[in-house]
């Protein structure tokens, strides 16, 4: 494949809230963000660069949205657990607590959380695949 950026998108109605969550919590980096452009609001985060990103939108219009799947999974692999375990108090100091995965197999390891939009966030402590 010759794709040189990978993004993945997704609106909101609430991109001060997960600003919050996946800057301050999370701790990802911003790698862009645009303002009103064409009734669009809208921040990407990058992990650890640019080329794989993620991007939330908001228009000026609210916005019905159907709720995510259970298995609707964001997994951040994390090799050190002390540093896993830090992200996960910075997530729990800004009000969300921990759930329990719908798969077992991300409980062996891994930390879910929901972000503000109900999105399951598995800090998953492996060296990843």
């Amino acid at each position: 494949m010759p794709a040189v950026q990978f993004r993945i998108a997704r609106p909101t109605n609430q991109l001060d809230k997960l600003i919050a969550f996946y800057e301050e919590g999370l701790g990802l980096k911003r790698v862009g963000e645009f303002w009103n452009h064409e009734g669009y609001d809208g921040i990407m985060f990058g992990l650890p660069d640019s080329q794989y990103h993620l991007e939330f939108t908001q228009s000026k219009e609210k916005m019905e949205f159907p709720q995510p799947a259970k298995e609707h999974l964001l997994v951040f692999y994390v090799g050190d657990r002390l540093e896993r375990d830090n992200i996960a108090d910075r997530i729990a100091t800004l009000g969300y607590l921990e759930t329990e995965p719908e798969n077992p197999y991300w409980s062996r390891g891994g930390l879910t959380f929901e972000d503000p939009d109900g999105w399951p966030i598995v800090l998953m402590n492996t060296p990843g695949i």
